[in-house]
């Protein structure tokens, strides 16, 4: 009796053993695993996107198109637009207006439903008409020139106006350094952004009774300002304002320190990019910058963002980077808005244009890397936060990041 029950047991074991293995693999998985990805069938929503990416301006292109592909594949990924995949369409806008009109041109002629782009405001000028023209959504991702959304129905942007963001910048240097009194302002006279950027500042700088030392102006293509920086240091400027791209403000900044200035120096929206670093390295360390952006800011996308970003890229991503993404997601939640309404294959391509850029500007984005952003009647961006940030660079000058620094009401609490 003993044997028989013996292998009755070990014939129920192996049975047991057996019937286990053959259970549905969904019930063996660990509940802490993500879903796979779902799989998107059908023909692909093509979406332009037409930035700098050769020219001066490459180094803001190249961030750009890094939050272009990011967001593509999280959204692929989390259903597309209501399972079909997103393609991104990209051509090369260069860093001038020929460029610009010349991506345009190529993108408004084939079937994507929308433009991301361009990089700089003085090419949106030139080729947004084409798409207003042409009754093609944009969406501008760093467009901040004042009158971009005049330039028609159609365009639209996610980049904030630089009259709401450029004066935190001045306000956080004034409550760093309460002494200063003589301020220096220096801006890019052939970039048009930079052209209306340096009016704010300038404006602002005279409403807090400061004074404003003879402004001196260089081009986007110089690298030696000696002459503007030997110009301005011997009235001893308290404070020093620099308006213009990546590449030339950062070898401005480095020159500025090399020749002698140790006061603070505030940055206009061309220098919010990591790409700096590399131009003035150590030099780069306490300059101040206003936001429309920031890998600290909380928001599930945006952490994923910032997450994907620095796998990939081994730092912390930049404002041209989140805002890059921001003008993606737009585009992905307005078409699945507009695909669970009249479903995007009933409509032809023109129509579908049309009704897409109404319904993008109607929603309102509660989670974008921007954090809650919708838009004016004229396409304008309506943004929850900003922030201010100062460089802070390594020893060696080898790496840098953003750190933000309270606002006034923070500081007041």
């Amino acid at each position: 009796m003993m044997k028989v029950s013996l292998r009755l047991r070990i014939a129920f074991l192996v049975l047991l053993a057996i019937s286990l293995t053959s259970i549905p693999a969904v019930f063996a998985q660990d509940a802490t695993e993500e879903a796979p990805p779902v799989e998107l069938t059908g023909e692909p929503v093509r979406i332009g996107f037409a930035v700098a990416e050769s020219g001066g301006s490459s180094l803001f292109g190249q961030e750009q198109v890094i939050g272009a592909e990011i967001a593509r594949d999280y959204f692929n990924d989390h259903g597309g637009i209501n399972g079909r995949p997103i393609e991104l369409v990209f051509q090369d806008a260069a860093s001038d207006e020929a460029g610009a009109i010349n991506a345009f041109q190529t993108l408004i002629s084939s079937d994507v439903v929308g433009i991301v782009g361009p990089t700089l405001s003085q090419q949106a000028f030139a080729a947004d008409p084409l798409a207003e023209e042409a009754a093609v959504p944009v969406i501008g991702p760093s467009n901040t020139h004042p009158d971009i959304p005049g330039i028609g129905d159609f365009i639209a942007r996610v980049s904030a106006p630089v009259t709401v963001v450029a004066p935190n910048a001045v306000d956080a240097a004034l409550a760093l350094n309460p002494d200063v009194e003589t301020v220096a302002v220096f801006y890019a006279q052939n970039d048009a952004f930079a052209t209306s950027e340096t009016v704010v500042f300038q404006a602002y700088v005279e409403e807090q009774g400061l004074t404003l030392l003879p402004v001196q102006t260089f081009q986007t293509t110089d690298t030696d300002f000696t002459t503007q920086i030997t110009n301005v240091l011997p009235s001893e400027p308290d404070l020093i304002i620099i308006s213009g791209l990546a590449v030339d403000s950062g070898n401005l900044v480095r020159q500025l320190r090399e020749l002698g200035f140790a006061g603070p120096i505030v940055g206009g929206n061309g220098l919010n990019s990591t790409n700096m670093f590399t131009v003035c390295q150590a030099l780069c360390d306490g300059i101040i910058l206003a936001q429309a952006y920031s890998p600290l800011a909380e928001g599930e996308i945006n952490q994923a963002l910032v997450e994907i970003y620095e796998e990939e890229q081994g730092r912390t991503p930049g404002q041209f980077t989140g805002q890059a993404f921001a003008a993606v997601q737009v585009f992905v939640e307005a078409l699945r808005a507009l695909d669970d309404e009249v479903g995007l294959d009933t409509l032809e391509l023109a129509d579908l244009r049309v009704q897409l850029n109404e319904t993008l500007l109607g929603l309102t984005y509660e989670d974008t890397p921007l954090g809650t952003i919708s838009f004016t009647e004229d396409g304008d961006i309506v943004q929850a936060a900003y922030f201010v940030a100062q460089i802070e660079m390594s020893e060696d000058g080898t790496e840098g990041s953003f750190v933000l620094l309270p606002s006034a009401e923070e500081e007041a609490e």
